[in-house]
């Protein structure tokens, strides 16, 4: 009897190793073949994540980081976050210290591929603004994806990205990417033509459009003068504002979906004007790129021309 307890004892004792080696190396192939059918892709804010998406559609499989309606200029990743960016093969990110979360990634020993999206543009630095005391920010303006021409930029190095990690699919990633860079050159289009002849002098809510103001001959003022849109506007500043609004005439006050109304509406009371939303497209609430893109172009017609 003792004996058979000693075999039985025996086989469980080999037995279960083995099993667990079955199953562990069951999953393991399960979890190779998955990463090696797609790229496993994280963009860090919506507009990078659609133009992610528009590249690689069926071919990737793509996170959003920062979630929809939050703001990302501040926004910080958790330990859930980072464990996820540590299984991704690319983590694209807009660049110009846009995601000031990056070095920390470096410092993990990432082993992934950063794209930073921002490569063959040349950013904005600090200007000081004519309505403004001063302007506090050094690290230059982080938002090109407001620029249509610049967003083909960004398309391209992403499609570039994903064709070096997967060349078997360079041509399916660089077809997608030009069929979006067309439908951005009709963006492009769309605005140059319907804003030429109007007036060029705009104040936004935050310093979030002078890319785009530069590509279309316009004149961006700010009632916040950083590019991070959180700052309170000083007595000084709002007056200056409110000067700079009534000496050019306008009568429209920009705000932003994430920004507190009352702001702009208490300029704009003392102009006899009214207020829009100019949205910097950092939330991705609803709509798409180009069609976010279309109504801020609704809006500055309705300023401007």
């Amino acid at each position: 009897m003792n004996n058979q307890v000693k075999l039985v004892i025996i086989s469980i004792i080999i037995t279960i190793p083995l099993i667990s080696f079955v199953v562990f190396s069951s999953d393991s192939k399960q979890f190779e073949k998955t990463n090696e059918s797609k790229l496993q892709v994280i963009s860090s804010f919506y507009p990078l994540h659609e133009f992610s998406q528009s590249v690689g559609k069926e071919k990737i499989d793509t996170k959003l980081l920062v979630p929809v309606g939050i703001e990302p200029h501040d926004w910080e990743p958790t330990i859930k976050d980072v464990q996820q960016m540590q299984k991704s093969d690319l983590i694209i990110i807009n660049g110009i210290g846009f995601e000031n979360w990056v070095d920390k990634l470096y410092e993990m020993n990432y082993q992934g591929v950063v794209v930073d999206t921002s490569n063959g543009i040349i950013k904005n630095m600090d200007k000081e603004s004519p309505i403004h005391e001063e302007h506090d920010d050094e690290s230059g303006d982080p938002h090109i994806w407001l620029n249509p021409v610049f967003a083909k930029i960004q398309v391209q190095n992403i499609a570039d990205a994903f064709s070096n990690s997967d060349p078997e699919n360079r041509k399916y990633f660089q077809e997608n990417a030009a069929n979006y860079i067309d439908e951005l050159d009709l963006l492009d289009s769309k605005i140059r033509d319907e804003l030429s002849g109007c007036n060029h002098d705009f104040i936004a809510f935050h310093d979030a459009f002078s890319y785009f103001a530069d590509e279309y001959d316009l004149t961006q003022h700010t009632v916040i003068s950083s590019y991070e849109p959180h700052a309170e506007p000083t007595a000084k500043t709002l007056e200056n504002v409110i000067n700079k609004a009534k000496q050019l005439n306008l009568k429209v006050i920009f705000t932003e979906e994430t920004a507190d109304p009352k702001t702009s509406q208490v300029i704009a009371n003392e102009i006899g004007g009214k207020i829009l939303v100019l949205s910097p497209l950092e939330i991705g609430d609803d709509g798409t790129y180009i069609s976010k893109m279309t109504e801020n172009l609704n809006h500055l017609k309705e300023a401007l021309c």
